[in-house]
């Protein structure tokens, strides 16, 4: 792809319903909070519909990766794409950490339940996402109706903590929007035939500030994240482990760990065709499977 300036013109090719989703424009919220604003996005079902569907990135990602999605699983709820702290158009807090955003997702689920009344509660997480859904699907067991977790690096009870060293991702400043767009890279490294849609993700991942563009996450979330090892989950509702067929994350030995942690308690279900970022490679999937498990 020629990538541009002009998102519109770069995304010409893209398929119809991919145009007509993002057309469908949600409700920009925040969610106020004393160590930092949560921005979210909302797709309301406009009927009486009681069901909630949470949206949950992944590292270094944000809320508009579910753009083109949102929009067509709307039909079976009412849909909140959420910005973790640190990342997309929410603030930048002094530390971050998996529990944090654990409570800080479960406030904003609480706060659209409570406000609209709304009864069951499914929360579908990719990559770090999935970590943050499975730690409130097991803490919050009255909360959640359904957890779905896709393609997330779940480590084995023996993995050496003091060995972690998360991707190095230090801010760097470029001189104009076409420089840094054109350096824009899904992360782990991988292929997507979905261009038009690397490239809508792309777009709202940069910002301008006053020393040139920038990546929206802070740098900090990679490099001094909290995470939950020697964590287990544990559901009392109805659990879905997602991975795709092509995954670097998943796949051989890590994914036959995850299974003898968890088989007991999630179902498992493989993407033919995806790798890590599998909202991106089949999307049609993964609307398929949400609506089917959340409805």
């Amino acid at each position: 792809m020629n990538i541009t300036n002009n998102l519109k013109d770069d995304i010409l090719h893209a398929p119809d319903w991919f145009h007509q989703a993002i057309q469908d424009k949600p409700e920009d919220k925040i969610f106020e909070h004393k160590l930092g604003n949560v921005s979210y996005s909302k797709w309301a079902t406009g009927s009486a519909n009681k069901n909630l569907i949470v949206l949950l990135h992944g590292g270094g990602a944000h809320k508009k990766w579910w753009d083109p999605i949102g929009p067509q699983i709307k039909e079976i709820g009412n849909i909140i794409a959420i910005d973790l702290p640190g990342m997309g158009f929410s603030d930048f807090r002094e530390k971050y950490s998996i529990i944090d955003y654990g409570n800080c997702v479960t406030e904003i689920i609480e706060k659209e339940k409570s406000d609209q009344g709304l009864e069951t509660v499914n929360i579908v997480g990719h990559s770090l996402g999935g970590h943050v859904a499975g730690y409130i699907a097991t803490e919050r067991k009255d909360l959640i109706t359904n957890v779905i977790i896709i393609d997330t690096f779940i480590r084995p009870p023996d993995y050496d903590a003091s060995k972690h060293r998360g991707p190095l991702a230090m801010i760097r400043y470029y001189p104009d929007k076409n420089t840094i767009l054109n350096r824009f890279r899904l992360m782990p490294s991988q292929e997507c035939l979905n261009d038009w849609y690397v490239r809508y993700i792309a777009e709202y991942s940069i910002k301008e500030t006053k020393d040139g563009w920038r990546w929206r996450f802070d740098e900090v979330v990679f490099t001094s994240l909290e995470r939950l090892f020697e964590y287990h989950y544990s559901f009392s509702c109805p659990a879905l482990f997602v991975h795709g067929a092509n995954s670097l994350l998943t796949s051989g030995f890590l994914l036959e760990n995850v299974k003898s942690m968890y088989g007991d308690i999630m179902e498992f279900l493989e993407i033919p065709g995806a790798a890590h970022h599998v909202p991106l490679d089949k999307p049609h999937e993964v609307i398929k499977l949400i609506k089917e498990r959340c409805s």
